[in-house]
């Protein structure tokens, strides 16, 4: 059984006080709806746990309801950070779940085929996320605005969602950042804490995180909508 666990219990900070990026429209959905139709289609996808603020926990069973998203088998309530919205979904896996797959619903371009295709990665190793190459040239700054030094670009991915893992890693992995208390930006930095390897899936297509708002009319764009 392979769980997805989408999370859309974040702060919105960039959009602005009161603003919820996860239920603004996107054309004639909400973003939160899009990454949920993708995971819904998705063969590989068994069940889906939606990870929400609490104040939204009716307007997600609504969206969840109107856009007929079956897998899902849970709404449930987000933590304040990141790492522990990831806590309380794999709280509430089934027992049956050996893999499970992570996505933010601020990424609304996901495919079926990106889901499986970082299944498939995470079947063979374990651990398995999307990115790609950084083209740009990067500067490391070690305080204010002043440049340390240039880093290696041939080296550095940009890492996005979804990203697939043995359920059992990704546990024991938080239970290590819980313990160490230490605070991860995404899923696959608490497997590389306790020495797990990960693999990366190249997707070249536009896998826009929405941020600010430009970012809606680049997801539109892309959504062709």
């Amino acid at each position: 059984m392979i769980t997805a666990i989408i999370l859309a219990a974040g702060k919105s900070e960039r959009m602005g006080v009161g603003t919820d990026k996860a239920f603004l429209n996107l054309g004639p959905k909400p973003v939160l709806a899009w990454s949920l139709l993708a995971f819904e289609r998705c063969a590989d996808i068994d069940d889906i746990i939606l990870v929400v603020r609490k104040d939204q926990i009716l307007a997600a069973k609504s969206a969840v309801k109107m856009f007929g998203i079956s897998k899902v088998s849970k709404v449930i309530t987000g933590g304040s950070r990141r790492q522990d919205s990831v806590a309380n979904g794999l709280a509430e896996c089934d027992l049956d779940a050996r893999f499970v797959v992570v996505h933010d619903a601020a990424r609304p371009c996901v495919t079926p085929e990106l889901i499986s295709e970082t299944v498939k990665l995470a079947r063979r190793g374990g651990a398995a996320i999307v990115g790609h190459h950084l083209w740009d040239t990067v500067k490391y700054v070690e305080k204010g605005t002043t440049v340390t030094r240039t880093e290696n670009r041939a080296k550095l991915w940009a890492v996005q969602t979804p990203q697939a893992f043995d359920i059992r890693t990704l546990r024991r992995a938080y239970e290590e950042a819980a313990k160490r208390k230490v605070e991860v930006t995404d899923d696959a930095q608490a497997v590389e804490l306790i020495g797990e390897t990960v693999k990366i899936y190249e997707w070249r297509n536009a896998n826009i995180k929405i941020t600010t708002a430009e970012d809606l009319q680049l997801a539109a764009a892309v959504l062709k909508i």
